[in-house]
């Protein structure tokens, strides 16, 4: 029997929901096998129409699943609607995205003479891949768990998924599986669409199971190699898409320290603290210039954590952790706390803890992820020893420029050391806003993420499609998209962009609006 535990308070409970046994596992995988066989041959419109469906239902759940999520996590129900938003706003943005149908690349080369000789006809288009085994993360109990972007995405591409819960909130990851599965059933989709497991260990059963096509994680480093060394003795490999560790540095030139320090200063501890530090593109590391203008910033820190009270954690696994890691960042890393919160409250807490190093000293032993409120603030005197401790940094989700209104040169240089490293490069600005969107990428470089693709915005559909060509086929076995009278999406044909005949907007325009997500 599983058990929730309230972090604002601490108290435990048990719950009626049961580990998935081993048996129960491999029937929800050939259950959606069988989905998948139905779901792959499903138009773009009727599965446009199923996220709607699975958006709207998520509407009228609304306030119970709030209340569920908020005892279950202590995020607030302010926090906890904008983020049911999100999902709900992933939904449609996906369905958007399938009726627009430029996802598919889909490419037509005519038969014909070429410069090598007489080439065949070939029509290329991606495809659903398969049943998608997704892991819900502990810090975003809806947009990256049971109603998040893997989902959305997953099915968007026409693929059934099975829904690994975590373990810090099993009840809302119920309740929103229950929410879904029902509208999905209401819609007319097939039993298996959307299942749902609880346990590690059917977690890895899952990733094992042979009707599993591919793997979208958000998690730990250790948890996500250990899945990574079940793909590898499958006998048939599969991807896996796992967003695992992050620091996600931010420069701060002397120019930007001179003219704007003590707003930098505020808007920096508010990154480092939002959601406790528990975001995964939460700032880890901060290079301050030496000098007045850097002692400006780093005094406004100081200022802001020492009075800062303890910030809820998800759960005491998080705790634990934390405490290990700032063991080692002041042992073998060498930085120093110079400044802490108090903590006298009940619950799963921790109190925002700055830190400081001087750039010779910054090593890789520092340069380690603190999943919670915790910032280093790295002190430099020269580019080269930015360059330096860059190099000594694992790969990120994101990493941001502060700089002056007239130093070009600068922010070149800057840029052209860090954007090989990352995967989203902020200017003047702070990495915890996410706008989910067709242009957003968030994946980065190891062990930020094992893959180039994104796992937020309209192109995180990718991950979950492969590509198939088709030469010299009878029209009547190619997909709608890939017959020769087919208008209706951009279409590359014979090396020209042809846009859709009955489209007036502008490719990649959202009419949904655009949603900004904190992540």
């Amino acid at each position: 029997m599983l058990t929730t535990t309230n972090p604002t308070t601490g108290i435990t409970q048990d719950t009626d929901i049961e580990l998935t046994s081993a048996a129960e596992t491999a029937a929800l995988a050939a259950s959606a096998q069988a989905a998948f066989e139905t779901l792959r041959t499903s138009s773009r419109e009727w599965r446009a129409g199923l996220l709607e469906a699975l958006a709207d239902r998520l509407e009228e759940r609304r306030t119970e699943l709030v209340a569920v999520a908020d005892a279950e996590t202590g995020l607030g129900e302010g926090r906890l609607n904008g983020e049911l938003g999100r999902s709900q706003f992933q939904f449609r943005l996906f369905a958007e995205a399938l009726r627009e149908g430029s996802y598919v690349e889909a490419t037509i080369d005519h038969a014909g003479d070429t410069p090598l000789g007489h080439g065949p006809e070939l029509r290329r288009m991606l495809i659903p891949i398969g049943p998608v085994a997704v892991f819900g993360s502990s810090n975003f109990p809806f947009a990256f768990s049971v109603v998040g972007g893997d989902t959305a995405s997953a099915l968007a591409a026409g693929n059934s998924v099975v829904i690994k819960a975590h373990s810090s909130h099993p009840l809302t990851s119920r309740l929103s599986f229950r929410t879904l599965a029902d509208a999905a059933t209401r819609y007319g989709a097939p039993d298996g669409t959307i299942s749902i497991i609880f346990g590690t260990q059917s977690g890895r059963d899952l990733v094992a199971d042979p009707h599993i096509a591919a793997v979208g994680f958000t998690g730990s480093l250790g948890a996500g190699e250990a899945l990574m060394e079940i793909i590898a003795t499958r006998e048939t490999p599969i991807p896996f898409y796992g967003e695992l560790s992050s620091l996600n540095p931010l420069v701060i030139t002397e120019a930007a320290a001179e003219e704007r320090g003590a707003a930098i200063a505020e808007s920096l501890f508010g990154s480092f603290t939002l959601g406790a530090g528990q975001f995964c593109t939460k700032p880890g590391v901060a290079l301050v210039p030496n000098g007045a203008s850097g002692d400006a910033i780093l005094d406004g820190l100081r200022e802001r954590t020492a009075a800062a009270g303890g910030l809820v954690l998800l759960n005491s696994r998080i705790s634990s952790s934390l405490t290990d890691i700032l063991g080692r960042i002041t042992g073998g890393g060498s930085a120093r706390i110079i400044a802490a919160g108090t903590n006298g409250d009940a619950g799963i807490r921790a109190t925002p803890t700055l830190l400081e190093i001087s750039a010779d000293d910054f090593t890789a032993a520092t340069a380690e992820e603190a999943f919670g409120p915790v910032l280093v603030v790295v002190r430099y005197s020269s580019l080269e020893q930015v360059f330096r401790a860059i190099d000594v940094m694992p790969g990120s989700l994101t990493a941001t420029i502060h700089h002056g209104h007239d130093e070009p040169q600068v922010v070149q240089e800057l840029s052209d050391k860090i954007a090989p490293t990352v995967g989203r490069l902020v200017f003047n600005g702070f990495p915890t806003g996410v706008r989910v969107s067709w242009a957003q990428h968030h994946g980065g470089n190891w062990p930020s993420t094992n893959s180039q693709h994104s796992s937020v915005g309209v192109s995180a559909i990718r991950r979950f499609l492969r590509p198939i060509a088709f030469q010299d086929a009878p029209e009547a076995v190619l997909p709608e998209e890939l017959r020769e009278n087919f208008t209706e999406i951009p279409r590359r044909i014979d090396g020209v962009l042809v846009l859709a005949s009955d489209r007036t907007r502008s490719l990649g325009h959202t009419g949904s609006g655009e949603q900004n997500a904190i992540l």
